[in-house]
């Protein structure tokens, strides 16, 4: 591995493009961002760490980037914030826009049933509100921690199944908890949700995210794939072998096995305007934002997010000592997503890696990681 990082760094030298690029800041730096760009460029040294870190901070209409290493590994090339990745988690937060702006419009309510709307669910998920799904208490086992949907996977990775077909991996099991009762993260909650999306309106989920959330927030470079294929330019996502040594796993998996809760591929230039957007109240108005700001005390996203977590429906609080901010984070292979606004929206921050990244795996990386995550939010200057 140390021989692979030796090669890529010295034809990032060669490119004159080794350590980290500041874009859009004077000569004087302050303090916090000199931290920021000491952190990115700590965290791709790492063993085991990720080949490239892209950190984009918005202030007003000011943007700034911050990244370290590389988007592809033996090529100079350097992550760039018109790059596709792979979104995962954080595209929850796109399931909640969709949902909300329709409860926002009447044609949902979050009292209502999964029952009402999926006539195919199970007895048992009749107890289970929509807005405990977008809070992660509905109770609903994980299907993609079921045995039998991992052994699909391995043997198919490229030929996803529909979207109910998902649920149908746990729809003969029990509830986890009584819903409402606790916390508990979990895949079924936005296939659930989004499924109860298209019911109600009749149309597919890759309609409403265009219809509802690319067009408002301008999102061109952001889309719903259902295969492995990714759109070019690509921010290429790596995992490591046995061996230790990177794999390029970009193209791995099919989307649709993730499909509501974490398919999307975007930018991070996309998902700095989504999160704006999504913060500052594009998709829904004052009323339904009150209700989704509906916290969950020391209840994180996966993987946790900077400084305290508290969870709301489909989004993340993360209060730090630099100030508070709301957002999602994920991981999938290849990629590890953190994305935050300031409560009007105003200030944004994005983090991507081009490796997942869990306190699990790797803590040492994911530790760092989390450092950045905190010093983005700083130099966000949300106070």
């Amino acid at each position: 591995m140390r021989t692979v990082l030796r090669s890529v760094v010295a034809l990032l030298l060669a490119a004159g493009l080794a350590g980290c690029v500041a874009e859009g800041r004077t000569a004087g730096e302050d303090r916090t961002w000199r931290q920021l760009r000491s952190a990115v460029v700590d965290l791709t040294e790492l063993a085991q760490g990720p080949p490239g870190v892209m950190v984009l901070v918005q202030e007003g209409r000011h943007s700034r980037v911050v990244r370290a290493g590389t988007s592809k590994l033996a090529r100079a090339s350097e992550p760039r914030a018109d790059q596709h990745m792979r979104i995962a988690s954080t595209a929850k937060a796109y399931s909640g826009a969709v949902v909300l702006s329709l409860v926002d419009d009447g044609k949902l309510d979050l009292d209502d049933s999964l029952g009402d709307w999926l006539p195919w669910a199970p007895r048992a998920w009749d107890d289970v509100t929509l807005g405990q799904a977008l809070h992660h208490t509905s109770g609903l086992p994980d299907f993609s921690a079921d045995r039998a949907f991992l052994e699909r996977v391995t043997s198919h990775l490229r030929t996803p199944l529909p979207p109910r077909e998902l649920l149908e991996f746990v729809t003969d099991d029990p509830l986890e908890f009584e819903p409402g009762s606790r916390y508990q993260y979990s895949n079924s909650d936005n296939v659930a949700v989004a499924l109860v999306a298209e019911a109600v309106t009749d149309r597919r989920y890759e309609h409403l995210l265009r219809k509802l959330v690319y067009g408002p927030a301008d999102l061109d470079d952001t889309s719903l794939p259902r295969g492995v294929h990714m759109p070019r330019p690509t921010l290429h996502g790596y995992d490591f072998d046995d061996a230790g040594n990177p794999v390029d796993v970009t193209e791995l998996v099919a989307a649709g096995y993730a499909w509501a809760s974490g398919g999307i591929v975007s930018t991070p230039a996309d998902q700095n305007r989504f999160i704006r957007a999504y913060v500052g109240r594009t998709f829904f108005g004052k009323r339904v934002q009150h209700e989704q700001f509906d916290w969950i005390r020391r209840s994180s996203s996966e993987p946790r997010g900077p400084g305290a977590n508290d969870a709301g429906l489909a989004i993340f609080r993360y209060r730090t000592d630099c100030g508070t901010v709301y957002g999602h984070t994920g991981n999938t292979p290849g990629y590890t997503q953190f994305m935050a606004a300031s409560p009007d929206g105003s200030h944004s921050v994005v983090v991507s890696v081009n490796r997942q990244t869990t306190p699990d795996v790797a803590p040492h990386v994911f530790r760092k990681l989390r450092e950045v995550y905190r010093l983005a939010v700083c130099a966000a200057d949300v106070d």
